[in-house]
């Protein structure tokens, strides 16, 4: 059988609309901020082919680095067979969302600021560094008053 290589071969499942996201976009899509620098998800909009990115693109994560009207730039690297090729890609608000990769550090780094203040007031040093999680404590466990339960499958019953 031939087989079809165009431009959206293989997005049948990628393009489509989510469960219970079919029909019109929210208007939370157009209401967004995007400025230069930020860390955005390339995510394609079925519902919009006008402005969509090649299927290539789908799920990377890159920076814009230009903005207008009704679309943004967005640079991000391509694989391309052992190195990675900077691409720039112009693509309509309906296929990016705000990444969510940096918001952990973002929130670390003001729990951090707030920890550093409190510290200062008292005059005690606090370390911020995260420690990875330790081994857990040893215990003993013994079968003294611990008798153990022997499980087995419930019989079957045709009885209603």
């Amino acid at each position: 059988m031939p087989h079809s290589y165009g431009l959206r071969a293989g997005t049948r499942y990628a393009f489509s609309r989510n469960f219970k996201e079919h029909g019109m976009i929210r208007m939370s899509t157009y209401l967004k901020t995007f400025r230069i620098g930020d860390i955005v998800d390339v995510k394609v909009n079925g519902a919009v082919q006008k402005g969509m990115p090649h299927k290539v693109y789908h799920g990377k994560t890159g920076v814009v680095y230009n903005v207008t009207k009704s679309s943004v730039g967005v640079l991000l690297y391509k694989r391309v067979d052992n190195r990675y090729i900077e691409k720039r890609i112009n693509v309509r608000i309906e296929h990016v969302q705000h990444s969510r990769s940096r918001e952990e550090f973002i929130n670390r780094v003001k729990e951090n600021a707030i920890k550093k203040r409190e510290a200062k007031e008292k005059g005690v040093h606090v370390h911020l560094k995260r420690q990875p999680v330790g081994p857990r404590e040893g215990h003993l466990v013994t079968s003294a008053g611990n008798v153990p339960e022997t499980v087995v499958p419930i019989p079957y019953d045709t009885h209603i």
